[in-house]
């Protein structure tokens, strides 16, 4: 009786070291900083990675007057390859935490 207790306490180990080390690894992929670019690099947008914008560097050749419309396709461009490399690390980092886990 007393072998299948000592095997549930060391499930619940590894269960609390697995979760520390996930929380460890999102707390670092939150800090890492992802770069976004538009065409020429016209339009930079700099994220964390718990996709909040920190900065945006728009070059002037970009801005014009006459088409908005050509700043605002850079500007959504921009976010959007931020965004993929952000899910590509978030992936990668975190991933392997729920492999084998049904339903996740």
């Amino acid at each position: 009786m007393m072998r299948g207790n000592g095997n549930m306490q060391g499930m619940m180990k590894q269960m609390q070291k697995l979760q520390k080390d996930m929380t460890k690894d999102q707390e670092a992929l939150n800090a890492t900083e992802f770069v976004g670019e538009a065409s020429n690099d016209l339009v930079k947008v700099t994220f964390t990675g718990d996709k909040k914008m920190t900065d945006i560097m728009i070059k002037e050749e970009a801005v014009d007057p006459d088409d908005v419309d050509m700043l605002q396709d850079l500007i959504i461009m921009a976010v959007n390859d931020a965004m993929t490399k952000i899910e590509k690390t978030t992936t990668d980092k975190l991933g392997k935490y729920s492999q084998g886990m049904p339903g996740l």
